[in-house]
Formats: C-alpha cells, structure tokens, sequence
C-alpha cells in the first residue's frame, strides 16, 4: 500500500549538521539563483519506510543514472514562502495547504505518503536554522522548495521501491517586474482531463518550454493556456487566472476557471476566493471561460481587469493577450484596481499589518 510508511515522529528525530562555512547574504538576486546555507533531506525505501531526517549544508546530491526521476519524471515539488513581518516574527502562508497538495501529488507519482504535519515541523526547523535568510526589508521573502524524487535505481516503468525527499530554501524578490503579455495559441495544450495538470510534477513544467520561446519570439512574456475547441481559458504561464468583469447577465463577478483536473489548486488562488468571498461585494464564481466570451465582454467594455496569481509571482497584472494575430490590449491597472487591493491585502497578511 502507498500508505503503510509514515514518518513517525519525523520532527523528533531530526538530526541536524551545521555549516562551518557560511555564505555571504547578497542583497538583491534573480529569483531561484541563491540559495542558504543548509537543506533538509530524508530518504525512503520499501523494506525500511522512512529514514532518519537530516539537515544538512547545501550541497550536490549523488543519483543513480538509472534513477526513476531523471528517465520517467518520477518527481514532484511544493513552493511556498516565509515572511519577516512589521513585528520581525517569522511566518508561513497558509503552508498545510501546500502539504495537502503536495501530498496528493505523491499519491498520483506513486512515491510513498508521509505525514504533513511532521514534514512541515522539519521544514520550520531548517527556517529557524536559516532565519537570518529571510529579508528584513522591503517585500522580499524566503522560497521554500520542497522536492520529492523517485531515486529507484534500475530502468522499466513501475512505482519506485527507493525516494528522496529534500527540501531547499533561496531569497525571492518579484518574479515578474511588469505588468504581463501573453499569446495564446490553441495548438499548445498544458493539461488535460484524466492527466496531471492538477499536481505540481516538474513534468508540466518542462513541457511549456517550447510555447514559452514561441510566445517571447512574438515579443509576449507568458503562454495563455487554451484548452478545448471553444478555447476554455486555463492557465496563463504558470499563473492561475481571474477574470472581473460584468457577466452576461449584468452583475459584477470575480470569475476563476473551475478545478476540473487541467487547473493547478494554487494557494494564492484560493486565498483570493476566501477573500473575495469575504468581501462579498460581488459574485465569486470558479467557471469555465473562454476566449470568446473575454473578446465579447472586451468588445462590449465589461472587462474590468484580467490578472494572475501564483506563489512566485503573487498577483500580477495582465495587459494585453495576442491570439490569432490579433492583439487584445486590456484594461489598466491603477491603485483602484481589484488586483491591486487584493495584493495589498495579501501582502498585509503575510507580515501581519
């Protein structure tokens, strides 16, 4: 069973080997560039369950070349954030919703369960090791990525009898400077129903590569996911999106495509929804969308504002789309912007303002 080998008492048993040689902080760097001084790495096989965990100094790890990750994509990741607040406290967002998800991924990979809230007391253990990391101004932050690999060390396609789990921490400032471009072209497909779209494996990720250079060679930063013959809006690069607009039916709506399978369940996606529920000021609905209704209610000056968000790039403004040769230019934000409220509103709870 996928389920039989928890961690029992993970956190317990931690043991830590500290640095002797520790780097110099940079003050500014390119997201995913710079990393701290120590990671945190268990391993798991199917005669002995889970092993002991270990933080230890950043450093290589050794892989079997026929390992299970590098020939079949046996592999999966998490990405969430620490923040250092107004009253210099430490704080995660919302990290068991990314334990959840991740959890769910490993289920889909076939790599053995484990216990979300003991790899999590890990994970806040490396933190307390690396805190001087995290940013004391300004609204950088520390990014936490947590990885789990198949590290089966023979070929064929089958469940992983051996795993590694790891976990590694960089700075992150903004992932994107400026407000968005995307092309959409519906030959370019990210996910599907009955596939992974749904789970954080690098594998949708390796695999919008190739869109991405043709989007930039049309001078656009990001690929619009299409999905379907009536070209259902998924995702945009690897943001969720939010449409707010005035509906068919007149009312003003914050709209999300559904989660169906194709849609990554971003954190940052469901943040917004519970905040905008809370408001409730106007509709919240996850439903499908598609490009013919964003050109109508463009056409018809019901687009208030398109924007995206995600992990890495918070919430990010959308300005224009080309899509069959035509370009769309959106609407503009301003401080009046919904997207821009919600960002403040995010950020304040983040360093608890």
């Amino acid at each position: 069973s996928l389920r039989t080998a928890p961690f029992f008492r993970m956190a317990a048993d931690l043991v830590v080997q500290l640095s002797t040689s520790l780097k110099t902080k940079p003050d500014v760097v390119d997201f995913g560039t710079v990393f701290t001084d120590h990671m945190l790495t268990v391993e798991w096989n199917a005669n002995d369950g889970w092993q002991t965990p270990l933080i230890r100094p950043f450093g290589d790890l050794s892989l079997h070349p026929a390992c299970s990750a590098l020939h079949y994509a046996v592999e999966l990741f998490e990405g969430l954030k620490v923040y250092r607040g107004d009253d210099k406290r430490l704080r995660l967002f919302r990290p068991l919703l990314n334990m959840e998800r991740m959890s769910k991924s490993a289920e889909r990979a076939c790599l053995p369960a484990f216990d979300q809230s003991e790899l999590l007391g890990c994970i806040k253990r490396l933190i307390e090791i690396d805190q001087d990391w995290v940013p004391h101004l300004g609204p950088a932050c520390l990014y936490i990525r947590p990885t789990f690999i198949g590290t089966e060390p023979s070929l064929g396609v089958k469940k992983p009898n051996r795993a590694l789990l790891y976990v590694i921490m960089c700075q992150a400032g903004s992932y994107f400077n400026t407000e968005l471009s995307l092309w959409a072209d519906p030959k370019y497909t990210r996910a599907w129903k009955g596939g992974t779209g749904d789970c954080k494996m690098g594998g949708n990720y390796g695999g919008t590569l190739f869109a991405q250079l043709e989007a930039g060679s049309y001078g656009c930063q990001q690929v619009l996911w299409l999905y379907g013959e009536d070209h259902q809006i998924t995702e945009g690069g690897t943001m969720n999106i939010f449409l707010h607009w005035i509906n068919e039916d007149g009312d003003e709506e914050l709209a999300t495509p559904p989660l169906d399978g194709t849609i990554l369940p971003g954190v940052t996606r469901q943040s917004i929804l519970d905040l905008a529920r809370k408001w409730d000021e106007f509709k919240v609905l996850e439903r499908y969308l598609t490009m013919g209704q964003l050109c109508s209610a463009l056409k018809q000056q019901r687009l208030k504002e398109m924007f995206g968000s995600g992990t890495a790039c918070r919430v990010c403004h959308i300005g224009s789309i080309l899509v069959f040769f035509q370009n769309l230019q959106l609407p503009n934000q301003d401080k009046h912007s919904l997207s821009s409220r919600i960002a403040t509103e995010l950020t304040d709870i983040q360093v608890s303002r």
